[in-house]
Order: structure tokens, then sequence, then C-alpha cells
């Protein structure tokens, strides 16, 4: 059984920083594309960063050059550096592992983790 585990949400003042984790377990990850995604309040989820099987990292917009994202194939994990913290960045993160395989997506997802920024 495939399985994303995150770990590292919480809450924190803007200006803060937080690192999320992401453990798989079940698949041999390294061949797969990672990202993190969010759901703000209220919202619909989004991508915040991706990082393929190459190493190419993209990030979302309003996240760059405040959040990064790595990935340890030897781990089976990903994590998500989040500096400079903002309210906005309020939300459920989930853990993604998609790959393309004969034409057909595959995609994972982590149960979620709540990370809140507030003075």
């Amino acid at each position: 059984q495939v399985q994303l585990v995150e770990s590292g949400g919480g809450s924190v003042q803007p200006g803060g920083s937080l690192t999320l984790s992401c453990v798989g377990s079940g698949t041999v990850f390294s061949i797969y594309d990672m990202g993190w995604y969010r759901r703000p309040p209220g919202e619909q989820r989004e991508r915040v960063a991706d990082i393929t099987s190459e190493d190419i990292t993209i990030y979302e917009d309003s996240v760059k050059g405040r959040f990064t994202i790595s990935r340890d194939n030897a781990k089976n994990a990903v994590y998500l550096q989040m500096n400079d913290l903002k309210p906005e960045d309020t939300g459920i993160y989930y853990c993604n592992a998609y790959l393309l395989l004969a034409g057909v997506p595959v995609n994972y997802w982590g149960q979620g983790i709540q990370v809140t920024v507030s003075a």
C-alpha cells in the first residue's frame, strides 16, 4: 500500500519559518515528480511547489524566494522549507507524488497537515 505522510506543520507568527516533511512508503518515489499543494480556508487546492524526478523545481509565484522544495530519494522524502511566512500562507498542505505511467497518470496524496500563520 502506497502512503505519503506529512509532518512539521503548526502555528507560527508572520515572518516565521516552518519546514514540512513528507515521507513515502510502498513504492520507489525517486521516479515520481513530487510536490506540495495547499488548500486555503474556503478556497480550492492550489499548487505550491513541484520537484521533478530530475530535480527541476517549479514554484507558485506568491512563494518564490520564500519557499524551497527539496527531496531525498534515499529516504523517499520531500521537504518544503517555508520562510517569511504570511497570513495568506495559511491552509492545509498536502504532499503529492505524480507519475505518468504508460500514458496513465498515477497520483498519490498525503492526508494533509495544517499550517496557520497569524499574529
